[in-house]
């Protein structure tokens, strides 16, 4: 909690549960990626967090955007950003969808399969195209599925013949996991990509781009590195694999930009034991799976949880949303401490929640509204 935002709450005191974001966080946090990583051209992943202020300070900051929608391209094209600085980077698109962002100017375009290469050949021409791949997400807090991304040895052909239907073969792009904590993995993966490079240039097909995707963390309960490091261990990774000749380079964080810009204040509705013996009391808050934290879900995601209004001894607690869910429970296997003399009425804070949470929350499950965002 930073005092920008305590004196918000403190003196507008708004419903809860609500996500507060600082904007100054976000910038300071893009300065600090373009510093130490210079070499990448930043992709802001806009479905971290889509509020209208964080794409319009970003635009103006000189930012790209990595998009899945096109409701995500419309929202950036209507707050600063050009098509020329759009990426569609979701491998899962109807083909209308690529048609409507061609025809809006977007030229950049992510795919992993035949199926898909086909729909881009047929209504974006010429367009620039780079494959997904799979690789491992070993380290990462939030793991990646094989939803996306293909083999590389399918991928090699699949850029060969993107060349003989008549689009521009520009590069690779893979992702290590969200909140990924091991700095090695971009090293396995560029050189995954290095091996690309080559066997395709013997076809006389060069690709340009690599793009290492996101991965730099939020600082949740766990020890991170700083992004100094994540940054020189990306680009030792690109030199060792690529010599001086660096391709270009996109990075696209989501957490790592607005995560630390957020704080959940959420209102404590229960507070209950189960009268089973066990040394845990449950409490129940007004902020849940449904409504902005279903990254809790198999307790991957570990949020720092505060009581700022209580200084009792800590005691272990489960802590739940307040759905009729039996599935709205945040945290019951990971230990967790709230003070002892916590009353129900007393809010808490969630710390790190700039980033997958408000842009999760749904529409209004068990009539729940969606958590509101104040951007400041």
């Amino acid at each position: 909690m930073n005092n920008k935002i305590a004196r918000f709450l403190a003196d507008n005191a708004p419903a809860t549960p609500c996500l507060v974001v600082d904007l100054d966080v976000v910038g300071q946090a893009y300065d600090v990626l373009t510093r130490y990583l210079s070499v990448a051209n930043v992709y802001y992943a806009v479905k971290a967090n889509p509020a209208p202020e964080i794409v319009t300070m970003l635009a103006q900051r000189g930012s790209n955007f990595d998009v899945a929608s096109l409701g995500e391209i419309e929202l950036c094209l209507g707050n600063g950003a050009t098509p020329d600085r759009i990426s569609f980077g979701n491998t899962i698109k109807k083909e209308r969808d690529i048609a409507y962002a061609y025809a809006a100017g977007v030229r950049l375009f992510a795919f992993d399969s035949e199926p898909e290469l086909q729909k881009l050949a047929r209504v974006a021409p010429g367009a620039r195209v780079f494959c997904r791949i799979l690789v491992s997400c070993e380290g990462a807090e939030w793991p990646l599925s094989r939803k996306f991304g293909c083999d590389p040895a399918m991928a090699v052909d699949l850029l060969a013949k993107a060349r003989d239907l008549g689009l521009d073969p520009y590069g690779v792009s893979f992702h290590v996991g969200s909140q990924q904590t091991d700095l090695g993995q971009w090293d396995k993966a560029i050189g995954v990509v290095a091996r690309m490079f080559t066997l395709l240039a013997e076809t006389d097909i060069n690709l340009r781009m690599v793009n290492i995707g996101g991965g730099f963390p939020a600082q949740y309960r766990g020890k991170i590195s700083n992004v100094a490091q994540y940054a020189q261990a990306v680009t030792d990774a690109l030199t060792k694999h690529f010599g001086n000749q660096l391709p270009d380079v996109i990075v696209e964080p989501g957490r790592s930009l607005v995560g630390d810009s957020g704080v959940i204040q959420s209102e404590v509705i229960l507070i209950s034991d189960k009268g089973d013996g066990a040394d845990k009391r449950w409490v129940y808050l007004d902020v849940g799976k449904f409504n902005g934290l279903a990254e809790t879900m198999d307790e991957s995601i570990r949020y720092r949880i505060e009581a700022p209004a209580r200084q009792g001894a800590p005691r272990p607690v489960i802590i739940a949303g307040p759905t009729c869910d039996s599935a709205d429970i945040l945290y019951e296997k990971t230990e967790y401490r709230l003070p002892g003399d916590l009353q129900v009425g007393d809010k808490v804070e969630i710390l790190s929640t700039g980033a997958y949470t408000a842009s999760y929350a749904s529409v209004g499950f068990n009539g729940f509204p969606p958590l509101r965002t104040y951007c400041i």
